[in-house]
């Protein structure tokens, strides 16, 4: 392998981004254990079930939901697998926004947290409009007048199916995984945001009095 092909590019530049032994790191710091930092893995575990519902859907085709058990089936994956990453992704960034995460120099990581939800909801958005459904009809007419009146409905037409599902499978999912991939890289490099009453330590350095650690 050629010493400038973009993998080894890749490599490096995550070694340079990320502190070693933070890439998959096996002990974290004993606050880790508290309910409150469980919602960002809940967070990314719902996001994958989503894609790949998604994925099963798109191969499907747009009537696969309306017209086969299985595609049924993985209609309600899709659909409670994204009221689940709603629901743990809000938690997640009020119970950050109360701790002040962007605390230590990790305020991009904050910043992409927060992009994360704004494009999710996008995407949700659109999701809606491709059902195929009288909901999808009732949603984009409403949405029509609305969009219209902030001058953007000239290129984001909510009643054009097939611009919908470009966005929705294409386009603002690309968006949230790259926004994901980037938050979570940032988490790695600066470390998870400690408790208001605990000394911030830097991932890959010893404190003074180092903290109690536990195995992940």
């Amino acid at each position: 392998m050629s010493s400038t092909s973009w993998t080894v590019w890749l490599r490096d530049r995550v070694s340079r981004t990320v502190p070693p032994g933070q890439v998959l790191p096996d002990r974290q710091p004993a606050y880790v254990a508290s309910w409150i930092y469980v919602f960002g893995v809940l967070t990314l575990a719902s996001l994958v079930v989503v894609v790949l519902t998604g994925m099963g859907l798109s191969l499907g085709g747009v009537a696969w939901w309306h017209t086969s058990t299985l595609g049924r089936y993985v209609n309600s994956l899709h659909l409670w697998s994204v009221e689940l990453f709603f629901v743990v992704m809000v938690i997640h960034l009020w119970g950050k926004f109360w701790m002040a995460a962007w605390r230590g120099g990790r305020a991009l990581t904050w910043v992409t947290g927060v992009v994360a939800l704004l494009a999710s909801i996008g995407t949700a958005f659109t999701g809606y409009l491709v059902q195929t459904n009288f909901d999808s009809q009732w949603i984009s007419t409403q949405a029509k007048d609305g969009l219209n009146s902030v001058g953007i409905g000239a290129f984001f037409n909510v009643l054009d199916t097939g611009q919908m599902i470009l966005f929705h499978v294409v386009l603002l999912p690309f968006a949230v995984g790259i926004i994901a991939v980037a938050h979570v890289i940032l988490v790695r490099r600066h470390g998870v945001v400690p408790p208001l009453d605990e000394v911030a330590t830097a991932p890959g350095t010893a404190s003074a009095a180092p903290a109690e650690e536990v195995q992940r």
